[in-house]
């Protein structure tokens, strides 16, 4: 069987060396990290040493980084009727961007009517001006926008966000799970109360994740019933997973820069192997994007029929999102940026991670051929 291509890195990431070796390593650690005896302490170091990698990628406290099993439970703490910075006043209301995660747009602890949507451009971006009306229009709010889209790749203005909200006396949650380890950004020059991480998009293991707070902001637990995390999220901590998730953030960092670069230029070859083929559109490519991410379409293009394509291809890619079900079906992030219905579900996502090569690109653009000269022939047919 001939070697498949991975291009699907936003969905997950495989599992990288440094992360598999602490995993491994911690297994053979028999104490709970909540235990006083050596067995117990030797647990407690490994998860401490993880919080601090995972404080230091995003220039936070080790003592506001709360592990879980994932970047949904950390949204769904984060997104906490009642959090508050100090002794400031409590958010009773929350708004989302109308392209964020779906475990973000289900609104947390937050009630449907104290639920408010942002609306976004047609370049993927949050409407400023609409995100100052709605915070003029009520009690104080949290805020929360994405850093960087999972389907577009568009990289949101967050320090302008934050000015905004904080102008309004609000709180602003970064959802940064795309962002870590592909652009460099820290809670402090984001000016964000809340962010959230999650290991599997980085090169670590699926079922962990972590929420940072800012300091001094204050929120109630979801899980109760143990006092592990400084009383934020009970329950004994994932002490394998959170040792992979720091030893894959550790080595994400480390590669940032140069690995930003060489995705960057992956991602010219690809769009102009792309655009050589048919008359294509790239989505949000008239802002800044994540330097691994393409999604487009070509008019008349279904998604599920490319996405299948690839995959005879030996090609694995999406068609946006891949907490669906496994559906192909039509993008909200694209339908609120006012994307045609018939556009919108011809489109794929293609996105890069370290270990992509020039190789992949052309084999993915290969496959790609084949599936426009089909695509064309079927015009012609019609025609």
């Amino acid at each position: 069987m001939p070697e498949r291509v991975y291009l699907d890195w936003n969905a997950t990431t495989p599992l990288r060396p440094e992360a598999r070796a602490a995993m491994a390593a911690a297994w053979d650690i028999a104490g709970n990290p909540s235990s006083v005896h050596a067995e117990g302490r030797q647990a407690r170091r490994v998860v401490e040493d993880a919080r601090a990698a995972i404080a230091a990628a995003v220039g936070g406290r080790p003592q506001d980084v709360v592990f879980t099993s994932g970047g949904t439970e950390a949204n769904a703490l984060a997104l906490t009727p009642g959090v508050r910075h100090g002794s400031g006043q409590p958010a009773r209301r929350l708004l989302v961007s109308a392209i964020e995660h779906t475990s973000v747009l289900s609104g947390g602890r937050f009630s449907p009517e104290a639920i408010g949507t942002i609306d976004v451009t047609g370049s993927g971006l949050v409407d400023l001006d609409h995100l100052r009306r709605l915070l003029a229009a009520g009690p104080p709010a949290l805020v929360s926008v994405m850093l960087a889209n999972n389907e577009t790749g568009a990289i949101q203005p967050i320090s302008e966000v934050a000015d905004v909200v904080h102008e309004a006396g609000g709180l602003l949650h970064i959802d940064a799970i795309q962002a870590l380890g592909k652009i460099p950004f820290e809670i402090k020059s984001l000016n964000a109360d809340l962010i959230t991480l999650s290991a599997h998009k980085i090169g670590g293991p699926k079922g962990v994740g972590a929420l940072v707070l800012g300091e001094d902001v204050q929120l109630e637990a979801l899980l109760r019933g143990g006092g592990q995390e400084l009383g934020r999220r009970a329950g004994t901590e994932n002490v394998a997973g959170i040792a992979a998730f720091g030893a894959a953030t550790s080595a994400a960092m480390a590669a940032l820069a140069p690995n930003a670069r060489r995705l960057q230029s992956l991602q010219e070859r690809l769009e102009k192997g792309l655009m050589q083929t048919a008359s294509m559109i790239v989505f949000s490519a008239d802002v800044p994007r994540l330097p691994n991410t393409t999604l487009f379409t070509v008019p008349g293009l279904k998604a599920e029929t490319a996405v299948i394509g690839f995959d005879l291809g030996g090609i694995a890619v999406s068609s946006g999102s891949a907490c669906s079900s496994g559906k192909v079906q039509p993008s909200h992030v694209l339908s609120a940026m006012g994307i045609a219905r018939d556009l919108a579900q011809g489109a794929v996502r293609l996105s890069l991670g370290w270990s992509t090569s020039e190789a992949d690109i052309d084999l993915a653009l290969q496959a790609w051929r084949k599936l426009a000269d089909a695509l064309l022939r079927g015009r012609r047919n019609t025609a």
